[in-house]
């Protein structure tokens, strides 16, 4: 009886698969929509998955204003990052962060889900979040990504 061979297919770069597509972040759990973001950008939703070739697609954020966080973290998570220089580390909390830049919570939760390579800065260049619900990229035709509603915490 012959020995029946599996096939493997390798994805290959191909920018028209790439397509756009627009995530309505109001009231989204912050870690659980970063989730999602990074497996769309990443192109882990499509069958032709491959770790060594970029097949995310482009991902359009809006309404970043209105996420949420579940329990006390609000009021408890704060960024941090270090300027290099003596006495150089900043601490900013949730609440200053989402009125001075909102979409960078977002951006700085997805980027820790990505690649730590050169491919994962790639893919979070694919990546555009806007605070209100209007943004500029009305001639890619973005789709609508449908997420599920969360439950009440």
């Amino acid at each position: 009886m012959p020995v029946k061979l599996q096939k493997t297919t390798v994805a290959r770069k191909d920018p028209r698969q790439q397509s756009w597509l627009l995530i309505d972040a109001r009231d989204q759990i912050l870690g659980r929509l970063a989730a999602k973001i990074a497996m769309i950008l990443m192109g882990k939703h499509r069958p032709q998955y491959t770790p060594h070739v970029d097949t995310g697609d482009y991902v359009i954020v809006t309404n970043c204003r209105k996420i949420r966080l579940t329990g006390k973290k609000p009021q408890t998570k704060q960024y941090d990052h270090y300027t290099y220089h003596m006495g150089g580390r900043k601490v900013v909390s949730f609440e200053k962060m989402m009125q001075q830049k909102p979409q960078e919570v977002i951006r700085q939760a997805v980027r820790r889900m990505l690649p730590k390579n050169k491919m994962g800065r790639r893919q979070l260049s694919k990546l555009k979040i806007y605070p209100g619900s209007d943004h500029p990229h009305a001639a890619q035709q973005p789709r609508i990504y449908p997420l599920t509603p969360n439950p009440k915490v």
